[in-house]
């Protein structure tokens, strides 16, 4: 067991309780043996009830993904998640799991505790069609592929009720970052790029406080507030061209509003 030592809650880093995003249910945030981590369902399940291509086990405060030999397993979030499209052909063990999951999720929407975002279509509009669902930042000269898109990034600080704030960390009336077009080169010089040139939205043009604040992933009030722990792990990933180079688009906007020209911000990081 590890525990942080920047948290004030004294939270372990195994088994990190929190909600998911996508669906509301809750999860358990696990460290793998390659120092990345993974999201369980937060209960055990049985082997036979799970296909042996989807056993997770602990062991060492670590997850595996392998059995134990043991008659109890663990099982990936994402595989039940209810906002995921499954062919239920694939894992039909797991479809009555994956239902109760959906029903929760619909209580807790109902109840007005989880929000649910937007269904994605995919066919995308013109507008819309370079607007990456996961964006490539610079960010204190390095670059991040984000999970979400630079609008729906979220705090991931705790608030005094001791929930996830709700707040972005793009801000209406804070300073945004810029689209730009930049070479996608490899580092490794190995294999030959799909792209010549990719998006990135670009935020050493910001100030160090602001970028250091985005490389936190929180918001301008929780910034601020050096007590306040994070309840929920960063969204970045460092940005490797030949790993993730289905996620460079090759083009921007023909028109990008920028914020000093009357728009939103938000709307700006959109194109």
């Amino acid at each position: 067991m590890c525990v942080a030592p920047d948290s004030p809650s004294r939270l372990l880093r195994c088994a990190h309780q929190s909600r998911c995003r996508e669906c509301g249910n809750h999860i358990a945030w696990y460290r793998r043996v390659d120092d990345r981590f993974v999201r369980l369902h937060p209960h055990e399940l049985s082997v036979a009830d799970v296909p042996v291509g989807y056993h997770w086990h602990v062991s060492a405060s670590l997850v595996h993904h392998a059995g134990d030999g043991s008659p109890w397993c663990r099982l990936a979030h994402g595989v039940v998640r209810p906002a995921r499209a499954v062919d239920a052909t694939n894992a039909p063990e797991l479809t009555g799991l994956r239902l109760v999951l959906m029903v929760n999720t619909c209580r807790l929407t109902e109840a007005g505790v989880f929000t649910p975002n937007a269904p994605t279509h995919t066919t995308q509009q013109p507008d819309d069609a370079c607007r990456p669902a996961r964006p490539v930042l610079q960010l204190l000269y390095v670059r991040y592929l984000a999970a979400r898109p630079v609008d729906e990034i979220q705090c991931v600080a705790q608030t005094l009720h001791r929930d996830l704030c709700t707040h972005t960390v793009l801000t209406w009336d804070g300073l945004a970052g810029l689209w730009k077009l930049v070479t996608a080169t490899s580092a490794r010089r190995q294999l030959v790029l799909s792209v010549d040139a990719m998006a990135l939205y670009d935020l050493p043009c910001l100030p160090y406080a602001e970028q250091l604040r985005w490389h936190r992933q929180r918001c301008p009030q929780h910034a601020a507030a050096l007590t306040a722990a994070d309840l929920a792990l960063t969204d970045w990933a460092r940005f490797d061209p030949l790993i993730h180079q289905g996620h460079a688009h090759p083009r921007l906007r023909a028109h990008i509003r920028r914020p000093h020209d009357g728009g939103d911000p938000r709307k700006a990081a959109q194109r």
